[in-house]
């Protein structure tokens, strides 16, 4: 599909039917890395796409397009190509100020916020707070922090290669745990494979544009919200998911001993938390 700047962004659904579900996913995430909610057996017909300059999608002509409002276009623009009149939205970290904004700007097409491990806003102000470092300090720290990316980035090839054989050593590892357990390892192989993958100068591009995006007010919010936080996620603090949680009226807050890719590691809560939103949407 074509947002509505000219950039050339690849849409993706699960093929499901009932309840439409717009996945805002976190920055280079592929819908793999939400593997109960995109099973084609479940009750939702997931849409989302690639970022721009990502995967499939197409850099757009203008490198300065990258802020939250190119990606609410984005969003914005698979529902159409889907034909989706609303969603429930959900939003995982960059994905979070996705959401929100576009419930904030299109009210109508949003039913329920799903945010999971993320802020309205401010992001880079809510990095590093298990590691201790002061707020004052988190956004300088997560700039700087960023320009590792281009140089830590292309060694994960290099790393998974090395992990000689591949896919024996996940044989092994998954021989004695359960089928759950097992198929979280393997959607966490082919996420980290899919990020190995990506051209880090760009993806550090587009992390750096989040920093500019500030904190959303939330009060004209009308829509079901529901807030999911890992209490050692190193990205974003809990404490201000707790406090965004608890400013929304009605919203409601689900905390886990996990980290920033709760996806990943709770995958059937995730689900869980998407039809318990889904059923206190109004009819």
């Amino acid at each position: 599909m074509r947002s509505p700047d000219g950039t050339l962004v690849s849409a993706w659904s699960n093929g499901g039917s009932g309840t439409p579900v717009l996945l805002c996913n976190g920055l280079g995430a592929s819908p793999a890395a939400w593997p109960a909610v995109v099973a084609r057996t479940g009750a939702v017909h997931v849409v989302t796409w690639d970022h721009r300059g990502l995967g499939a999608s197409e850099r757009p002509r203008d490198p300065g397009r990258v802020q939250v409002e190119d990606h609410v276009a984005d969003a914005r623009a698979v529902l159409d190509a889907f034909g989706l009149d609303s969603a429930v939205v959900v939003g995982w970290s960059l994905g979070v100020n996705v959401a929100f904004e576009l419930a904030l700007e299109d009210p109508a097409r949003v039913r329920g916020v799903l945010a999971v491990a993320g802020v309205p806003g401010g992001s880079f102000s809510s990095l590093f707070a298990p590691m201790g470092v002061p707020r004052r300090l988190r956004a300088v720290a997560g700039r700087h922090g960023s320009r590792l990316l281009p140089l830590v980035g292309p060694l994960l090839p290099l790393l998974l290669d090395s992990a000689q054989p591949w896919q024996p050593l996940l044989s092994l590892a998954t021989a004695s745990r359960s089928t759950e357990e097992t198929a979280r390892l393997r959607s966490l192989a082919t996420v980290v494979r899919e990020f190995a993958g990506h051209d880090w100068r760009w993806f550090r591009h587009l992390a750096v544009a989040v920093a500019g995006h500030a904190p959303l007010d939330l009060s004209p919010l009308r829509c079901p919200v529901t807030f999911l936080a890992g209490r050692y996620d190193v990205l974003v603090d809990v404490a201000d998911v707790r406090s965004t949680a608890r400013a929304v009226p009605g919203a409601r807050y689900r905390e886990f001993a996990a980290s920033h890719f709760l996806p990943l590691e709770q995958p059937e809560a995730m689900l869980e938390e998407l039809r318990l939103l889904t059923g206190r949407v109004p009819v």
